[in-house]
């Protein structure tokens, strides 16, 4: 497990690794056995190796959903909120869960051992 800048997140875009990682409100999965929606070629290939947090909040497969700088949702109104808070459910029960996607200026966590990484997931 380990954290990622938004910079960091797009190499795992499906194009220039096989893996594909993508975040949902502020938790990183690895998506990649999920390859056939979110690949190069996939229905929601767009959200790979970015924050898909805005798009899935406001059921929007544009470029214009995603920002290339950290995006903090808060313009977005309660009902889009809840939408990303399940997305992010839905994730974590289908996908693996490998770190936090890093606000601007935030130091990635020490990931040493499990016994860490549950005490960091019970944090967030």
């Amino acid at each position: 497990k380990r954290d990622f800048s938004l910079e960091q997140l797009r190499q795992y875009d499906g194009s220039r690794t096989p893996r594909i990682l993508l975040a949902v409100n502020g938790k990183v999965f690895d998506v990649t056995k999920g390859s056939k929606f979110y690949g190069p070629a996939g229905p929601y290939g767009i959200f790979a190796g970015r924050d898909a947090s805005r798009g899935l909040a406001t059921f929007c497969l544009d470029k214009d959903a995603l920002k290339d700088e950290y995006d903090d949702l808060s313009d977005l109104n309660a009902v889009q909120m809840e939408s990303v808070r399940e997305w992010e459910m839905q994730f974590k029960e289908k996908y693996d869960y490998v770190g936090r996607l890093l606000k601007p200026g935030e130091e990635p966590s020490e990931y040493t051992d499990e016994e860490d990484t549950k005490d960091h997931n019970k944090q967030d």
